[in-house]
């Protein structure tokens, strides 16, 4: 009966993809959103509490989950998985490192990668100059001695840190910051990690703990490495997957991918794609045939997305800022790396997800000692029109985050304009009530934003 059962989904399936392939369903822009946000695992708040699988599961629906350092809320890959997944343990995602279900490499960035995947980027890995990356291989040639040494402590001892080694005293290469300014011993870390000589055991603390590649993933044999039309291939297909529908022009960013680049016309004719239009779209967008009953829902106008959520800087919805633009008409700006005197919106802003629209920014804090979820400032996006339920759905999303970063006290100091401020503190309070949390709030605005 499952076997049956199985096979109707897949006749239903094809009819699907055969349809849709005679021709191209129109969608509305809320309805490509809402198949964007779909495919990312966002459209619908999530009922049940989530548990370790379901960690993986949406590291896989992305493909790829990016790696950011900045703390002052969770750091960037428990941020994204929050968003998706609601309250869960950040040890899973540890431990599914640990446990070799997971790895890491550069694919958008750096990032956390299904294990799966991994001959997917063995070709990086070994010609990482093709990549743009020409230093890794001029720091082998040029550094062999510390190379050699590096790899021999590994080798003897096992797992280890960069800060595990000690630096060379008295040598210094003359340059201060970034990569310059990083000890010999770590520069090949990074390098062997780069070129695939080094895989990352598993973090303490955040802190990478590098292993030889061999000993993390063995058996791993480079004849079993696809060939690279077919990389290629599986990356477009992949990047196509995980946005729902795409321009041609958004795919070589999900991956960072070089030339050169697929021909998503030809998937399109071979039946490895589907083609729609996004009214008032010159150009057509792609969508993948696992996503044709979403289309069909799309097209027919009956897909809503419904969630709301903080979103990090670093969330696939929003890493690429002009697909931010295109799709969700948000201007958005990471201004961590602006001096402060030149900032508009904060530090680290969150862009808030609503009912399918990007509406707003907060600049969010964890104090997380003294138990207080700080939003220094919070701004709507210029026509977002200010009401009691936005103020509501923004004011729970605010109190879950707060409660997941174990803060039972949220502080609004400033937001703006000065209509939804008010309609905010109480929308606040009464979510804090309900969450058992306390609120305090001294709200600002300025003229301007009033």
């Amino acid at each position: 009966m499952r076997d049956s059962v199985k096979m109707l989904i897949t006749i239903v399936h094809w009819i699907f993809c055969i349809a849709y392939r005679m021709s191209e369903p129109v969608l509305t822009i809320g309805a490509a959103r809402a198949l964007h946000l779909a495919a990312q695992g966002m459209a619908q708040p999530r009922r049940a509490r989530a548990n370790k699988d379901d960690v993986l599961a949406a590291i896989r629906r992305m493909g790829v989950l990016q790696i950011d350092t900045i703390s002052v809320v969770a750091r960037s890959p428990y941020l994204v998985l929050w968003s998706r997944l609601g309250d869960y343990d950040p040890c899973w995602l540890d431990a599914l490192l640990e446990e070799g279900k997971l790895f890491e490499y550069w694919a958008h960035e750096a990032c956390f990668i299904p294990i799966e995947d991994y001959g997917l980027y063995r070709h990086r890995m070994i010609d990482p100059g093709a990549l743009g990356w020409k230093y890794a291989a001029g720091f082998l040639r040029d550094h062999p001695d510390v190379v050699a040494r590096v790899l021999d402590q590994i080798r003897a001892h096992g797992p280890m840190r960069s800060a595990d080694f000690e630096p060379d005293v008295g040598k210094s290469d003359g340059q201060a910051g970034g990569w310059w300014a990083w000890k010999p011993e770590k520069r090949s870390l990074e390098v062997l990690f780069t070129a695939g000589v080094l895989m990352i055991a598993r973090r303490q603390h955040f802190h990478r703990i590098y292993d030889l590649a061999e000993r993390v993933l063995p058996g791993w044999d480079d004849s079993r490495m696809p060939p690279i039309e077919t990389v290629r291939r599986e990356f477009a297909l992949r990047a196509v997957k995980a946005l729902g529908l795409a321009k041609a022009g958004w795919i070589a960013d999900y991956h960072r991918t070089k030339p050169p680049h697929v021909d998503l016309g030809a998937l399109h004719e071979a039946g490895e794609l589907l083609r729609a239009r996004v009214e008032n779209w010159r150009e057509p967008v792609y969508v993948h045939p696992d996503h044709a009953p979403l289309l069909v829902q799309a097209a027919a106008g009956t897909l809503a997305a419904s969630a709301t959520s903080l979103l990090s800087p670093f969330d696939p919805i929003v890493w690429d800022r002009k697909r931010a633009r295109e799709l969700f008409d948000f201007d958005y700006r990471l201004e961590c790396y602006t001096p402060a005197d030149k900032r508009r919106y904060g530090y680290f802003t969150l862009p808030l997800l609503r009912r399918g629209a990007l509406v707003g920014r907060v600049d969010a804090k964890a104090h997380r000692k003294a138990g207080v979820f700080e939003l220094k400032a919070l701004a709507l996006e210029p026509g977002v029109r200010a009401s009691a339920r936005l103020a509501d759905d923004i004011a729970a999303a605010v109190v879950r985050c707060a409660r997941w970063h174990a803060c039972a006290q949220v502080t609004l100091v400033h937001a703006e304009p000065v209509a939804f401020a008010l309609l905010l503190r109480a929308a606040l309070g009464r979510a804090a009530l309900a969450g058992q949390q306390q609120v305090r709030m001294s709200v600002q605005a300025t003229s301007a934003a009033a």
